[in-house]
């Protein structure tokens, strides 16, 4: 059974990102087993085949980029086999010490949020990450459980905060200078006050939001958050355009390429040279 116990030997995940991204440079790679890749490399959508994309993909990958992020949806949509290989893919992460995000999105209240939180950042969970994505659109204090395991576990959130997809603005953007969004990333400036570079509680803002941060009047160095943009590559985002947009905040962004990259795949030799070539884009 999950539990929080004592605190593990773990610097706080923060720390340990900022590191990895000073070793191996401000890129993310997303595990997104999609069913047209799976195709692409030659695999079956199935059991097998997830498991085969997932593997490669890490051990490609580990002891090259900042950190992998798999696509908890692309898990579950196979079941609970599916489920067992995510949990064999984070496994396999942390030995090849390479920090894991997982891209689960959860937020919910009371309870049901604490077992999130257990599911996701607790010691002795099979599915425990580095670091897991999570909705804060219940109110941003409906995170508390997972807030509070992962500050006494030594892992991290990323907390959706700005995305780019056009529905989002309807939500996000409402208030103008005092806009839904803003309000988000100021808890989070909260939770991270005084570490530094910055700390375990993170945001998700979207590689092409443009001029949405400046029109906001949000400061995303006052948030002294790590920024998961995602969006590079296949959606449109360059590591040029990605730095115009953020500025100032850079040094924070750990850039996330998904698709882009693992089309070079299922060779690793090509995985790797496309990892380090987007890398380069964003240095």
């Amino acid at each position: 059974m999950p539990s929080a116990g004592a605190s593990p030997k773990r610097r706080p995940f923060g720390q340990r990102l900022a590191a990895a991204m000073a070793q191996h440079g401000p890129l993310c790679v997303g595990i997104d087993p999609h069913p047209g890749l799976l195709q692409a490399w030659g695999l079956e959508d199935s059991i097998t085949g997830l498991r085969r994309f997932s593997l490669g993909v890490v051990e490609a990958l580990a002891g090259h980029v900042a950190a992998l992020k798999p696509q908890v949806a692309l898990y579950e949509r196979h079941g609970s086999r599916g489920l067992a290989v995510l949990e064999e893919t984070l496994a396999l992460c942390a030995a090849g010490h390479v920090l894991s995000i997982a891209d689960a999105k959860r937020g919910d209240i009371g309870s049901t949020m604490a077992a999130y939180a257990d599911a996701w950042l607790a010691e002795g969970s099979t599915l425990a990450a580095d670091a897991v994505t999570l909705s804060p659109y219940l109110g941003f204090e409906s995170l508390r459980p997972a807030l509070d395991l992962a500050a006494a576990t030594g892992r991290g959130v990323f907390v959706l905060g700005l995305t780019s997809n056009p529905e989002g603005k309807s939500v996000q953007h409402v208030g103008g200078a005092t806009s839904v969004a803003k309000g988000i990333i100021d808890a989070v400036a909260n939770e991270n006050q005084d570490e530094r570079p910055f700390g375990s509680t993170g945001l998700v803002i979207g590689a092409t939001v443009g001029d949405a941060l400046a029109e906001l009047g949000i400061d995303l160095v006052a948030s002294a958050a790590p920024i998961l943009a995602p969006g590079l590559g296949a959606q449109g985002a360059t590591g040029a355009h990605m730095k115009a947009s953020f500025g100032a905040f850079w040094p924070q962004v750990l850039g996330t390429s998904s698709r882009e990259i693992l089309k070079a795949g299922p060779d690793a030799g090509a995985l790797r040279a496309a990892a380090s070539a987007t890398r380069d884009s964003l240095l």
